[in-house]
């Protein structure tokens, strides 16, 4: 059973390390496998009919929730866009663009995740795996960072023409100029995070900055990107929460499901200013260090 310590916890940590570019889902599975007792038995990502997981992705919900309420005027952009490129049957403005990048961006990610979910989460969902990807993600983060500078790659000024007065209609005008190609690329980098230690987040950042992104270009398409991906994943789990999964754990849910969204929101509030300035390398260098300490632990217990 789960208890409400546990949920409050695991709810805090899932708000915070889906944004963060360092994996929800393998810190998913090795807080509890380096906690040990209890946590380890009540909490096993991997078992076929898990109800841990079942409230995992069940707070994924909380988490979108919180992605839509930082970014609603974003958002109420993209769907109109979206909307009227459907209804002219255009794609001309900056919203329409915007819109239907995204769309494109995650299909990619929506079909494997339908595909190998079940497979890689039962065959690679264990600590072990979970440690060594950790410690791959954070060398694909510092990697991204080192080819970056050497191409010198920089993302389209913000004052440039036909850029939106308002800061955040301005960086979706520039999201909205890459090609429908590129942005499908970098949406593209999702799917790794089904491999769990390797961040959505990250990967969509480093894909970004590769095509000419800026750190904050990035983790804004990022952000965007994920939300309806992260929507949909939870709202598929849903119904198993009021099944058999669910049975005795709804309270637990909610608990995990507020933290989660406090959390969430709390974290992309951080990051959306971080990078404006700062780089990916220090959650490279605790993805490594906290994938190797995690590996030391449970190799040596």
């Amino acid at each position: 059973m789960l208890d409400y310590f546990e949920a409050i916890v695991v709810g805090a940590f899932q708000g915070i390390t889906e944004l963060f570019p360092v994996s929800s889902l393998g810190h998913s599975v090795l807080i509890p496998a380096v906690v040990g007792g209890q946590w380890a038995k009540d909490l096993d990502v991997s078992a076929p009919e898990s109800p841990y997981l079942a409230f995992i992705v069940g707070l994924h919900v909380a988490t979108a929730a919180a992605l839509l309420l930082f970014f609603r005027r974003d958002w109420a952009r993209i769907i109109g866009g979206f909307v009227s490129s459907i209804r002219h049957r255009r794609v001309q403005t900056s919203a329409e663009r915007l819109a239907w990048l995204i769309v494109l961006a995650t299909i990619p990610v929506g079909v494997s995740g339908l595909l190998l979910e079940h497979l890689f989460r039962t065959t690679l969902g264990k600590p072990i795996p979970a440690a060594a990807f950790l410690i791959a993600n954070g060398v694909v983060l510092y990697g991204g960072e080192l080819l970056r500078r050497r191409a010198n790659a920089t993302a389209v000024p913000a004052d440039a023409p036909g850029a939106a007065a308002d800061a955040d209609a301005a960086a979706d005008d520039r999201l909205s100029r890459m090609s429908l190609g590129r942005g499908t690329l970098i949406g593209a980098a999702q799917v790794l995070a089904l491999l769990p230690g390797i961040s959505r987040s990250g990967g969509t950042m480093v894909a970004g900055l590769l095509r000419g992104l800026s750190r904050e270009d990035a983790a804004r398409f990022s952000f965007l990107l994920a939300t309806p991906v992260i929507l949909a994943a939870g709202v598929l789990k849903i119904p198993d929460l009021f099944g058999p999964l669910g049975t005795g754990i709804h309270g637990q849910v909610l608990a995990g499901s507020v933290a989660s969204f406090v959390s969430a929101y709390l974290a992309v509030r951080f990051l959306t200013r971080y990078f404006h300035s700062r780089t990916l390398t220090p959650f490279a260098i605790y993805c490594v260090l906290a994938g190797a300490g995690a590996l030391a632990v449970l190799t040596l217990r």
